[in-house]
């Protein structure tokens, strides 16, 4: 009996393997081709609408056309006199002056060292994307404190609700670029939820457009904060199609230390840290060879003791040993669980702007889970960690900066990467974020016109209304200018760097394809 029952289950066991060898193979699914082109991983559309409201002239649209969206501060009239923000970021004193006419003049505006004025219209935008751009991360942001600082104002300072308002205005830009070519669906101006998404995107010969967020209070963790506001605020984020975070931005929080600011604006960002936190930075001498940036004024070794004293009960002064400093603070147990929630929603985790304690203590995290989700999108990190990012799989993009100490950050970066993992390359241009955009050169010059090394695009001068912008007298002015900077890539990087530019929107999108797995 049990002989027989071994002859049977032998026998169905041989027709089983007979059916099995018979029945044809469902079809492999083809590996998605990979895309060409480059990316900006770090941009602000829609910081107008952040500080207040009042403290960014103009705007990346406007539908009653360019001559409302392209409009200097109503304080910025007569002759600029009174736009002391503006006078202070690109003169270093309040006292200035400038000719406040946009459209269609633009004598003084925008400009490569001019932080207050738009620098990302739409049609600016739209050239770039011709000349090759796949990707654009879109970064939300807000800072409480600076716009409670700034004595004018038409919107409230919650950093959140500022948050919200500038995804509305980004779908409100997606549909007004529709109405331009065509209907609902074909502008070249897509926001994305998925690399999946993002590939049919590209795929169609458009723009793929991911929303981050870079706040200093994510959820209203200024310096208190629950698990469940962080798990709420995340749900709430997803839900609005955000994909990528950043847990600290300019001053400590409930989150995590910052990486410090140097020099002037180092002691200004610091007095804002105080006004936000009640508490002045807190540093001492590393130890080792990561670190921050230095802060002044630095006094001698002997302070250092009382000063981390003090700093216990809770009294900082702004004071510090001697450099290299690091940050006191690094990632809390609030922060950790935001890390976690981003790694749980797979979403994009923004180390940039973390102390260096903190950031190591995040990739900490990272690694033990073998998340690839990680991005150092504008240079706001210490390069000792280049390397841990690229072995999870994660990416870095170069702050924007002329093409000799771009190619020069780019050959450090890929030194440091992993050959297990596609390498690309990116800019994160930070474009209406308060900073300079690339100037002009001596070492490189662009002859016009000129074709992009990226698409068969032959471009020559930008010209909005009355005025031709050169990129080697005015340096990257506006985001139209971004092909004419990167064609010069060639003569300090080679084909070399041009090919990894090139591999730039798909480097992303393999490793936020690695975090959604």
């Amino acid at each position: 009996m049990l002989f027989r029952r071994s002859v049977s289950a032998s026998v169905l066991l041989v027709l089983a393997l007979v059916a099995a060898l018979l029945t044809p193979l469902p079809a492999r699914a083809e590996p998605e081709p990979a895309v060409r082109g480059y990316i900006d991983a770090h941009s602000h559309l829609m910081s107008y609408e952040a500080f207040g409201g009042q403290l960014l002239c103009g705007k990346p649209f406007d539908p009653r056309g360019i001559q409302a969206a392209l409009a200097d501060c109503p304080d910025h009239a007569g002759n600029g006199v009174f736009a002391w923000f503006e006078n202070f970021t690109r003169h270093g004193t309040p006292l200035g002056t400038h000719d406040p006419v946009g459209w269609p003049t633009f004598k003084d505006w925008p400009a490569w060292d001019s932080r207050t004025h738009q620098q990302a219209y739409h049609a600016w935008l739209e050239r770039s994307w011709r000349a090759g751009q796949r990707i654009l991360v879109n970064q939300l942001v807000a800072n409480r404190q600076l716009c409670e600082m700034y004595p004018l104002k038409r919107t409230p300072c919650d950093e959140m609700a500022a948050i919200r308002r500038q995804a509305e205005l980004t779908r409100d830009m997606e549909a007004y670029i529709d109405t331009r070519s065509g209907g609902p669906g074909k502008g070249w101006f897509r926001i994305v939820r998925t690399p999946a998404e993002a590939r049919r995107v590209i795929g169609d010969g458009k723009l793929a457009v991911v929303l981050g967020i870079e706040t200093s209070e994510p959820f209203g963790c200024r310096t208190t904060c629950t698990r469940a506001a962080i798990d709420r605020g995340l749900d709430e984020m997803k839900a609005l199609g955000v994909s990528s975070m950043f847990v600290c931005h300019k001053f400590d929080n409930a989150l995590c230390g910052v990486r410090f600011d140097g020099d002037l604006t180092g002691a200004v960002v610091n007095a804002g840290n105080f006004l936000a936190t009640g508490r002045f930075w807190q540093a001492e001498t590393c130890t080792g060879h990561i670190h921050d940036n230095t802060i002044a004024p630095v006094t001698s070794d002997e302070i250092a003791d009382i000063l981390r004293l003090l700093g216990q009960v809770g009294i900082t002064l702004p004071l510090y040993p001697k450099a290299p400093h690091c940050n006191i603070k690094g990632l809390t147990d609030l922060g950790a669980h935001m890390v976690r929630g981003l790694m749980q929603r797979h979403m994009l985790v923004e180390i940039d702007h973390m102390s260096a304690k903190a950031t190591g203590q995040t990739l900490d995290l990272l690694e033990r889970a073998s998340y690839s989700g990680v991005i150092s999108s504008h240079d706001w990190m210490d390069e000792a960690y280049a390397g841990r990012v690229y072995r999870l799989g994660g990416m870095i993009t170069s702050y924007g900066s002329p093409a000799d100490s771009f190619a020069a950050k780019w050959r450090r970066d890929k030194s440091a990467s992993d050959p297990r993992h596609t390498f690309g390359y990116g800019y994160g241009l930070d474009a209406n974020g308060l900073g300079a955009l690339p100037g002009p050169t001596e070492s490189v010059h662009l002859d016009y016109p000129f074709t992009s090394p990226f698409a068969p695009v032959k471009l020559d001068r930008l010209t909005t209304g009355l005025r031709t912008w050169d990129l080697n007298t005015d340096g990257v002015a506006n985001y139209g200018l971004v092909p004419d900077w990167l064609a010069t890539m060639r003569a300090t990087g080679g084909q070399e760097l041009i090919d990894d530019l090139s591999q730039g929107a798909e480097a992303y999108l393999q490793t936020w394809e690695r975090a959604t797995r």
